[in-house]
């Protein structure tokens, strides 16, 4: 919601009292002073009028996990393990994912309760860069990186993806950069140019890496920076 909705839902504060409020500067957000009236403010953020409490911080969880194999990004299955079941009980009703990673896929996986937040991770019109470490069943083709730097003619959304790097490891190994995170986007690129990958593991989503010091199947909540960097 937008700020200046914020301070005119409050009683006996009208519009044009809110954009004085805001021009004065008597409006803070989170401890600091803002007179941009059309901010998007999440329920994670505070709200003061001077000292006058207008919006309290709900709490907000952003976690890092490093997702083994096996496990669905998903909050329940009947039939999988979910990574939520790798999440304390007490957080989990809080949470949701910001870029989900297949069943067999590994690595960087993002939990958050901040909805706001993690739409701007995983909206493909941001275009964050997310790199992933694949394995191939085949060689890689010579002209794979120059398809790839073209985009991928995706018949089903009938849309050509954005422009992706690949950088050759190996016969059967790369590492891919893409800009969106559609559906199976990866898996569906390298079908196109007749390959089929055997392993996928997601390194970074902008400028969130992989913690290296984190165990497989572990989480660690993001530091400041590493939560600020998003926007």
């Amino acid at each position: 919601m937008k700020l200046s909705r914020i301070l005119s839902n409050q009683n006996g504060i009208s519009r044009r009292q809110a954009n004085l409020l805001l021009a004065a500067g008597r409006v803070r957000v989170d401890g600091e002073i803002c007179r941009d009236g059309g901010l998007e403010i999440s329920r994670f953020r505070e709200v003061c009028i001077d000292q006058e409490l207008i919006q309290r911080a709900a709490p907000a969880y952003y976690l890092m996990l490093n997702k083994p194999a096996g496990y669905l990004s998903a909050t329940e299955d009947p039939v999988h393990p979910t990574v939520m079941e790798l999440i304390e009980p007490t957080l989990r009703d809080h949470l949701h994912i910001g870029g989900r990673l297949d069943r067999a896929s590994t690595g960087l996986l993002i939990l958050s309760s901040d909805g706001l937040w993690s739409r701007r991770l995983t909206e493909p019109r941001v275009k964050i860069p997310k790199v992933y470490r694949v394995t191939t069943a085949y060689t890689i083709s010579p002209e794979t990186a120059d398809r790839f730097a073209e985009g991928i003619w995706f018949g089903y959304e009938q849309l050509r993806t954005s422009p992706a790097r690949l950088e050759q490891m190996g016969p059967t190994e790369a590492r891919l950069t893409i800009y969106e995170g559609r559906y199976h986007q990866v898996k569906r690129m390298f079908h196109a140019v007749g390959n089929r990958i055997t392993s996928l593991h997601r390194e970074s989503m902008g400028r969130l890496v992989l913690d290296r010091e984190l165990a497989v199947g572990n989480y660690r909540p993001l530091t400041s920076d590493e939560i600020s960097s998003v926007f």
